[in-house]
């Protein structure tokens, strides 16, 4: 019998703007926090060698009981200065260039990549358009299908459109109970759609962006479950549910060869969004 876990069905319970509220919690863990429960020996990498170091993203080599891989995920951070550290969780293209410099790296060791998504979306500012935001979000998508070895993509909070899927092109995507995944905020597509923002539960709705959703739509492959009344409850348990769903997709692919790896990832991101039979 399929576990909780797999079916989603803790996933049945919540509004949709409940699910928002819950990813956007403020004690709800974050990367770090998750990579201080499920991985040893972790060595952070900084830089792009291009521009700078981009503290929104944080990556590095660790041990997953005793697997070498490559982390990568975003860093919202807790406090006001931690915040600013972290630009709130938004990368700029230096953070997306350090990611991909990263997977790099593991793909030449053949270390498999673990990626968390987690922000409300890619920095806007012009400063990161005139270093070429677009650009390096694109180039992360093209080579992240590339990649041959086994990439495993876990949305833990806010999935933002392409500040997360610039993070998210995995053999295997999953996402945490209470985490939300869309290509824009409720609050901003309720002021575009009613010109109001204060409709933002109503939007929320409408995306169709949390987990149950997203799994029945065949966006992602699955829901990771988090502890009673969300992540932010039990650290503990969230990273031991995390790391369990991690260990069992690893020994999966890890039973695939380079080539079947790139393609079943290609295979799997050109299926998305195709809703007639045969097509």
């Amino acid at each position: 019998m399929p576990s909780e876990a797999e079916t989603g069905q803790n996933a049945q319970q919540g509004t949709p703007w409940q699910r928002v509220q819950n990813a956007r919690h403020p004690k709800r863990p974050h990367t770090l926090d998750y990579i201080q429960r499920i991985l040893t020996d972790f060595q952070e990498i900084h830089g792009d060698r291009l521009f700078g170091d981009d503290a929104a993203i944080v990556c590095g080599f660790g041990k997953l009981d005793g697997t070498p891989v490559m982390l990568i995920g975003e860093q919202k951070g807790r406090d006001t200065r931690q915040k600013l550290l972290r630009n709130f969780g938004m990368p700029k293209p230096e953070g997306y260039r350090k990611a991909l410099r990263a997977m790099h790296l593991a793909a030449k060791f053949k270390r498999p990549i673990i990626t968390l998504m987690d922000t409300p979306g890619a920095y806007p500012g012009i400063d990161a358009e005139e270093r070429g935001q677009a650009e390096a979000i694109a180039r992360n998508l093209r080579e992240m299908a590339r990649l041959p070895v086994p990439v495993i993509s876990v949305c833990i909070g806010e999935g933002g459109s392409g500040g997360a899927l610039a993070l998210g092109v995995g053999n295997c995507v999953f996402m945490l109970e209470n985490a939300v995944y869309s290509v824009i905020s409720p609050e901003s597509c309720a002021a575009i759609v009613w010109r109001d923002s204060a409709k933002a539960e109503l939007a929320a709705a409408a995306l169709k962006m949390t987990a149950d959703d997203m799994v029945k739509l065949g966006l992602v492959d699955g829901i990771v479950a988090e502890p009673s009344g969300g992540a932010h409850e039990d650290y503990d348990e969230a990273a031991r549910l995390l790391k369990e769903r991690l260990l069992h997709s690893l020994a999966d692919l890890g039973k695939l060869s380079a080539e079947e790896l790139v393609e079943t990832r290609y295979q799997k991101f050109r299926r998305m969004g195709n809703f007639f039979l045969g097509a």
